[in-house]
């Protein structure tokens, strides 16, 4: 692997129309590395008029340009190569990911850039493979459908997973032939824009994938509002989704949202207990809790609720806390410190509202965002703490009686992306799979993803499912042609 001093950092320009260009504005901003609280680099400030140049910009790509009309197979083996050399450069990505959004390298190295790859070879294989029917239809007539592209796709990206979230947008997109702008969160541009770099070097044509940086009010909102975008794909908090609702509703811009969660992880008395103490570490722990569907609120069956504790508090306190960049750090720094604040107020919430703290709760170390990792005990489903979605390495434990009392707790929450059940009890495993009010549920096991299974929430969690077949569904849309045979 390369070493961190081997990574080229550099100022950060707009990818618009195939070329690097600074922001109209001239303005910048500085990407922080939040282990170090110190500037990696600048980027450009992409605004509403720099919008308007890469909408421009896909907007002939797709009408004119040859990624509408190339060969199916030919986008696959673009998607391909694209893999290849994300591959040939995964150590530096890793890097990048690491350096810009605090998560340790041996997470990104050994958890992100594997599921990148994963996610472009699986929709490479997909590119020649989508087309329509024939419809035995009544009467003298021969009908059949085409599945065409979009259009032209406006897609935001989070910060808890840059790369990651980036391929699981751009890959089903391209797949199908539409033409993308990017808008990487502010928080971490980084590898958005050496993937930016990396689809030219594939033979991307330009105006394909457009990549403006820049903040949510501004180059965000001109992105959802824009009357020349078919279409916008969001993840991020779901207050943001009803704002990017509101925006696209002004040309009726199709819309797909992956917003947040607040996930029941339910352990019976009957589970493997160890397993599902490793299985609660994973899902709040991982990405420094940093997880859409972290399994944040923790509902134990009351017969082995102190056992339980007992070996998740040790667990959560014995977790390496520190250096990113260090192989052996378990746990890194959280994003920025407006998350490391906020965390922070979360934690100290709980503890006026009366949850036990069992572990962790403050700042670890006096430099960098980093947060123990924190267990609340004694927490009713009414609390702050259980109700709100804190995004950070803080876990309420909630007791419980039967399987209706928790099936009910679970439910009761405005969110509904994901839900994990440990027990040896097949029947009741899959009654509350079918129960449970979620768009993913796990059983024994925790934040298991693969390309090809969907992934999307209930309620004001979102709708319409990323990754697998189902992401295609986002990309495309569905002609009806009519033949009479009569005439």
């Amino acid at each position: 692997m390369i070493t961190k001093e081997q990574v080229n950092i550099k100022p950060g320009q707009l990818l618009i129309d195939g070329k690097w260009v600074d922001s109209v504005s001239g303005k910048t901003f500085d990407t922080i590395n939040p282990a170090t609280e110190e500037v990696l680099t600048t980027v450009a400030e992409g605004d509403r008029e720099d919008i308007e140049l890469a909408v421009a910009a896909a907007r002939k790509a797709f009408e004119e340009g040859p990624w509408r009309k190339t060969d199916a197979r030919d986008r696959g083996k673009v998607l391909l190569k694209i893999m290849e050399l994300v591959e040939k450069y995964k150590d530096e990505l890793a890097w990048l990911d690491t350096l810009d959004n605090g998560k340790p390298i041996s997470e990104t190295t050994n958890a992100d850039l594997p599921l990148v790859i994963d996610c472009l070879l699986y929709y490479a294989g997909w590119a020649d493979k989508i087309h329509g029917e024939t419809i035995p239809v009544r009467g003298e007539f021969f009908n059949y459908t085409i599945r065409e592209p979009v259009g032209v796709v406006g897609q935001i990206i989070p910060w808890n997973f840059p790369l990651l979230m980036a391929v699981w947008k751009i890959a089903p997109a391209i797949a199908c032939g539409n033409t993308i702008i990017l808008k990487p969160a502010e928080q971490t541009p980084l590898s958005a824009l050496r993937l930016g770099e990396i689809c030219r070097e594939a033979g991307l044509p330009d105006g394909v994938l457009n990549i403006v940086p820049g903040y949510g009010p501004t180059a965000g909102a001109a992105l959802a509002e824009h009357m020349d975008v078919d279409k916008i794909a969001f993840t991020g908090e779901y207050i943001t989704g009803r704002t990017i609702m509101q925006a696209a509703s002004k040309n009726l811009k199709r819309v797909s949202l992956e917003l947040g969660g607040k996930s029941p992880n339910i352990v019976f008395a009957d589970s493997d207990v160890d397993c599902a103490v490793n299985g609660a570490m994973t899902g709040i722990f991982f990405n420094q809790g940093e997880v859409c569907c972290a399994g944040s609120r923790l509902f134990i069956e009351k017969s082995i609720h102190d056992e339980f504790i007992d070996k998740l508090s040790n667990k959560a306190s014995g977790l390496r806390v520190g250096n990113p960049e260090d192989a052996n750090t378990q746990m890194g720094a959280q994003v920025s410190k407006e998350q490391f604040e906020k965390i922070l107020g979360y934690i100290d919430k709980g503890k006026q509202e009366g949850a036990k703290l069992v572990t962790g709760g403050e700042r670890c170390g006096e430099k960098g965002y980093f947060i123990k990792p924190t267990v609340f005990d004694a927490v009713n489903n009414d609390m702050k703490i259980a109700r709100e979605e804190i995004f950070g390495p803080v876990v309420s434990a909630i007791t419980f009686d039967d399987i209706n009392e928790v099936t009910r707790q679970s439910n009761l929450s405005i969110y509904g992306l994901a839900a994990a059940v440990w027990t040896k009890d097949i029947s009741k495993a899959h009654k509350l799979a079918k129960e449970l009010k979620a768009g993913t549920i796990w059983i024994n096991t925790y934040n298991t993803f693969d390309a090809a299974s969907p992934f999307g929430g209930y309620k004001q969690s979102g709708f319409g499912r990323e990754l697998g077949i189902h992401a295609l569904e986002l990309y495309t849309q569905i002609k009806s042609v009519w033949v009479n045979l009569g005439a």
